[in-house]
């Protein structure tokens, strides 16, 4: 299992945001989690990236920090810099080889190497959250953890997003946050509804 919870809690304060997750996901498989607003989604998703740590229950994830792959709801990207000295910055942090190619490829995948040069600051929020998917994808991550991935896609930024899921479902282990199942049902080996 790439990823195992029994139990699972977390708490902020007094605050309970997350109770009781049961879940085994194994290597491959792709979990979509859905629940209204307040249901504890992006806690859940931040637990398992490892950004977060349970007040309750145990965790496991079997992939190292630098095998996975997260996208939040922020984009994480540096408005001040443009699209390629932003991918340039995370490639040289991941150590990712034959970086320039990966970068380049991943920029013309998702419709932004004619932008490239721009800064980030001057993109649209669809534009950004394409940026993002290619800062999630760029050191070809084992586990990636994307939380409403398709936020502020248009119409051809979301197809691209699907053909990329399509591609990797299957070869990577996947946890995905939605508000739109149905986008990603076909690609589901697991779900789970969290109860607001």
């Amino acid at each position: 299992m790439v990823i195992r919870a029994r139990g699972l809690g977390k708490r902020y304060g007094e605050k309970r945001v997350l109770a009781g997750v049961e879940l085994d996901l194994p290597r491959g498989g792709f979990l979509v989690v859905t629940g209204a607003n307040g249901s504890g989604k992006t806690t859940l998703l931040r637990l398992c990236a490892g950004l977060a740590v349970p007040t309750e229950g145990e965790l496991t994830v079997d992939a190292p920090r630098a095998a996975v792959g997260f996208l939040a709801h922020e984009p994480l990207v540096y408005r001040e810099l443009t699209a390629l000295e932003n991918l340039e910055l995370y490639g040289r942090l991941y150590r990712v080889p034959e970086r320039r190619e990966r970068i380049g490829m991943l920029l013309e995948r998702f419709g932004l190497w004619e932008a490239r040069h721009e800064r980030v600051a001057a993109y649209s929020r669809g534009m950004t959250q394409r940026l993002a998917l290619c800062r999630a994808l760029l050191h070809d991550p084992a586990l990636l953890v994307l939380d409403e991935p398709f936020t502020a896609l248009d119409t051809d930024g979301a197809a691209l997003l699907d053909a990329q899921l399509r591609e990797l479902a299957g070869e990577r282990t996947f946890v995905v946050s939605t508000h739109d199942a149905p986008r990603v049902e076909p690609l589901a080996s697991h779900t789970l509804e969290l109860a607001a």
